[in-house]
């Protein structure tokens, strides 16, 4: 089993609200791993919109993203991706 652990930088301007959280939760609905985002002492279950939100990730955060799976490559690949367009905000 593939472990990753990855810090993805949080670049959008209202930090990780509810469209960026349901657009990770929907993402990880296709992955077979186990995602885990951790965030000032706080870990939570990455498929979860309303786990993310508690979180309250503002902008320019550093997110510690921890997969777990056999499609942790192909996983972190698209998570990096959307952090990186700003959830298309």
């Amino acid at each position: 089993m593939k472990k990753i652990v990855h810090k993805l930088k949080v670049k959008n301007a209202l930090g990780l609200h509810a469209r960026p959280a349901a657009t990770i939760a929907k993402l990880l609905q296709t992955s077979k791993s186990q995602v885990s985002f951790s965030y000032q002492k706080e870990t939570v279950n990455a498929r979860s919109i309303m786990s993310i939100l508690m979180l309250a990730i503002k902008k320019n955060s550093l997110v510690t993203v921890t997969i777990e799976g056999e499609d942790a490559d192909e996983t972190l690949a698209r998570l990096i991706e959307v952090f990186e367009n700003r959830f298309g905000e």
